[in-house]
């Protein structure tokens, strides 16, 4: 596929605009990111990774620029637009898995295809044991997602971002709260995933042994791009 998964031209995002407390947050981010493509995105505390982050997962709109989606302008799109793009375009992984603790490990899978949906089918259920599967985690199925490890938690969380088949994920400080074998793991498994399946990776870490081993950094520093 020749279009780029996700392409940022000059993006802006500022705060209070027409006050005395208006202040620019980012400034004019340019960044592309192709199927498949695994990109680390680096940058200190303050540098509006955050903020870059929510723009780019449709949670917030840029106040100027153009962000692109799969191709799409998301400038022209409604909220209900937005969603729906969201939804089926990008996946999330965060630093905490945000698993249901209630729910086992396949029932956490399913449930972006059962919101989507309505009720649980056949269907839903072989795609997310196949997801489990890719990941390491068949056997464990059936466990609550509170009985499982730190490591087997983000392995779950990782396969329900893929649960829709997006071709971008946000994968946001996700080894940060592993230990350094754990986090090596995951990682593995998200660059597997990545060549496997095509998905394009945009890896929020400070780890720089991490970010190293992706297939380029982008440095975040003062809300520019100096990388």
């Amino acid at each position: 596929m020749a279009e780029d998964v996700l392409r940022l031209e000059g993006i802006v995002k500022s705060y209070g605009v027409g006050t005395p407390a208006a202040a620019e947050v980012l400034h004019g981010i340019d960044l592309r990111l192709r199927h498949g493509e695994f990109v680390a995105l680096m940058g200190p505390s303050g540098s509006g990774k955050s903020t870059l982050l929510n723009i780019i997962g449709l949670l917030d709109r840029p106040s100027g620029g153009t962000l692109y989606v799969g191709g799409r302008d998301t400038a022209a799109l409604g909220d209900k637009a937005l969603t729906r793009l969201r939804g089926h375009s990008i996946g999330f992984v965060f630093q905490y898995h945000y698993l249901l603790s209630a729910f086992t490990a396949l029932e956490n899978v399913m449930m972006p295809a059962l919101l989507e949906r309505g009720r649980p089918d056949r269907a839903m259920r072989e795609h997310a044991l196949q997801l489990l599967t890719h990941v390491g985690l068949a056997p464990w199925c059936d466990n609550k997602a509170n009985n499982l490890s730190g490591g087997q938690q983000q392995r779950v969380a990782i396969a329900r971002a893929l649960a829709l088949s997006p071709p971008l994920v946000l994968a946001d400080e996700p080894t940060g709260n592993l230990d350094s074998g754990t986090a090596a793991a995951v990682f593995d498994l998200m660059r597997r995933v990545s060549a496997e399946k095509g998905t394009a990776f945009l890896f929020v870490t400070h780890n720089l042994a991490l970010a190293q081993r992706c297939d380029r950094i982008v440095e975040l520093v003062d809300g520019r791009i100096v990388t």
